[in-house]
């Protein structure tokens, strides 16, 4: 697969953008599990304008990381276009347009999937981004904005006449925010419609390698990501490419999750600090399936998630080690 001249090889995984959850480490280490592409956290056009730090901090990106892409969101045309000036300036790969964020303080504002209800709109803001810079432009976006009005279909050709180069759909109506199950009929229906040129990828409950290759095999796509799967187990994306590649995988080895967990919370830390680098990777260990399994885990869990210096998280990741590789059966009780 080929976002105009990147190829991201057969059958590409890539990561999903997810707002303060794809920062820069952690991107780093999906594309050394095997990512093909990663994507930034969604990025305000309003706030790069105004050259709000926390956002401009949001462009930074490590050479170790490509192919990458950063994303951005907004509701006025002018503002996007000017946005995306500055986002080529901080050298990404591709520049992705958000018009699926279902959040309330996004959508509500006519942003993210708030576009799914002005479609011409939608449209004007995609031409002038593809006109207002040289790299590739791609979009992702939703089914729709309800049930009644699922319009993928009928939107991906406009989009692409709009001169984009991938479009990413998220197998859900805004109205369903991250509820129930992803619906890929649509995304399958669209990618064989002989119109469509450019990719078409995947995106939506993608949570194991079997799930990973059903997507390709069922439904055609040229790609697919995964968002909230790598969340606290980047791993996944090594387990899902051996098995797309060879038919097989072996699970990756607990010490090596726990040393890539390890070294999130140390560059979370190096990054920000110490009292929010532990607030922020604090999502990802609350979220990792990685514990499950393990017997009378509550107390050491609740301890992981209320301490607040780095010694002592790290000493309690290393006990956990400890405590539960020491025997074949431990470590069999922790890969459950």
């Amino acid at each position: 697969m080929k976002i105009e001249n990147i190829d991201l090889g057969r059958r590409p995984v890539m990561l999903a953008p997810m707002e303060d959850v794809t920062d820069e480490s952690f991107r780093l280490i999906c594309r050394e599990q095997g990512a093909a592409m990663v994507y930034t956290e969604f990025v305000s056009a309003e706030a790069l304008i105004r050259d709000i730090k926390s956002t401009t901090r949001k462009l930074r990106v490590d050479d170790r990381e490509r192919p990458v892409a950063i994303q951005i969101y907004g509701r006025d045309p002018e503002a996007m276009a000017q946005a995306a000036r500055i986002v080529e300036q901080a050298g990404p790969d591709v520049l992705d347009i958000n018009f699926g964020c279902p959040v309330k303080k996004v959508a509500s504002k006519g942003a993210g999937a708030g576009m799914l209800r002005d479609i011409p709109k939608m449209l004007s803001i995609t031409r002038e981004i593809v006109k207002a810079v040289s790299i590739p432009v791609t979009v992702k976006t939703r089914l729709g904005w309800d049930a009644d009005n699922k319009i993928i279909t009928d939107l991906g050709p406009m989009l692409q006449d709009c001169g984009i180069k991938a479009l990413t759909v998220h197998g859900r109506t805004r109205a369903q925010m991250y509820t129930g199950q992803a619906d890929w009929s649509l995304i399958g229906q669209l990618k064989a419609d002989p119109r469509m040129e450019i990719p078409v990828i995947g995106n939506g409950d993608i949570t194991s390698p079997e799930e990973a290759r059903d997507a390709f095999d069922r439904f055609g796509v040229d790609g697919i990501m995964i968002g909230r799967a790598a969340f606290g187990q980047p791993w996944i994306f090594r387990e899902v490419r051996q098995f797309l590649d060879t038919g097989t995988y072996t699970p990756v080895p607990l010490p090596d999750k726990l040393a890539l967990l390890r070294r999130q919370i140390i560059e979370s830390v190096d990054r920000i600090d110490e009292y929010r680098g532990i607030l922020h990777i604090r999502r990802h260990l609350a979220a990792t399936p990685l514990f499950k399994g393990i017997p009378n885990f509550r107390e050491t869990r609740i301890k992981m998630l209320r301490v607040t210096k780095l010694d002592e998280l790290l000493d309690l990741i290393d006990e956990i080690r400890d405590k539960f590789l020491t025997s074949e059966k431990s470590f069999e009780a922790v890969e459950l």
